[in-house]
């Protein structure tokens, strides 16, 4: 009878621990499905000129558009690269980075509506508010980012080998230059817009930049 409740207990305890574990390939399917939607939203915001006014003059007055979508493109696409670089590293997921996950992409998904916000009022009195909305949108996906980064390097269960823990604190350490600049803008944009959508500008390139480099120097590092 105890063998019995043994075998029970120990298959009860084996199907709780395999239900906390979850594919990462539904994990990376719904994320980039999300980031690709995103960034196709975005240039679906980019509306072609009227026929009646003659083009450059046209082009002139997108320039708002086309500054907002190369900002917010440059954004989604250092997180998704970055996303990509973390995933890499994991050989499984779990209810908690399935949730933090989520919280990224719910910020992701935002981005076309914040970014709208900011571009139609960059000439209008009501620059300040729609900058800090839109800087506050970008700086809570990138901080859940981190979040999501910092908790799969304290689960070893979650991620490859140590090797894989060593490269994923220093993604995770990196990416606070481009928060810190981000914070900053955030910060300015109440009082100072214009100098805020600058460093929104380069903030993302370093969003970008930041993991291209570090996946460069990885490659490179792997080769001696």
């Amino acid at each position: 009878m105890n063998e019995i409740d043994d075998q029970s207990n120990h298959v009860r305890e084996t199907s709780q621990r395999h239900a906390t574990i979850l594919p990462l390939d539904r994990f990376n399917a719904f994320s980039d499905g999300v980031f690709a939607i995103a960034i196709t939203i975005l240039v679906l915001e980019l509306g072609v000129p009227s026929l009646s006014i003659p083009l450059p003059e046209a082009l002139k007055e997108l320039w708002p558009d086309f500054l907002g979508y190369f900002i917010s493109f440059f954004y989604i696409g250092g997180i998704w690269i970055s996303h990509a670089n973390l995933t890499n590293l994991m050989k499984r997921g779990d209810s908690i980075s399935y949730g933090l996950n989520l919280l990224v992409l719910l910020f992701v998904a935002l981005l076309p509506f914040t970014t709208r916000l900011m571009v139609t009022r960059i000439s209008t009195p009501e620059i300040s508010t729609a900058a800090f909305i839109y800087g506050l949108n970008v700086l809570i996906a990138s901080l859940a980012l981190s979040l999501l980064m910092f908790y799969v390097a304290r689960q070893p269960s979650l991620i490859i080998d140590d090797v894989a823990d060593d490269t994923l604190r220093r993604l995770y350490h990196q990416r606070w230059i481009a928060i810190g600049v981000g914070t900053l803008a955030v910060i300015l944009a109440l009082v100072a817009p214009f100098v805020a959508v600058t460093l929104y500008l380069a903030a993302a390139v370093l969003f970008l930049v930041l993991p291209l480099f570090g996946m460069h120097r990885a490659r490179r590092n792997a080769k001696r």
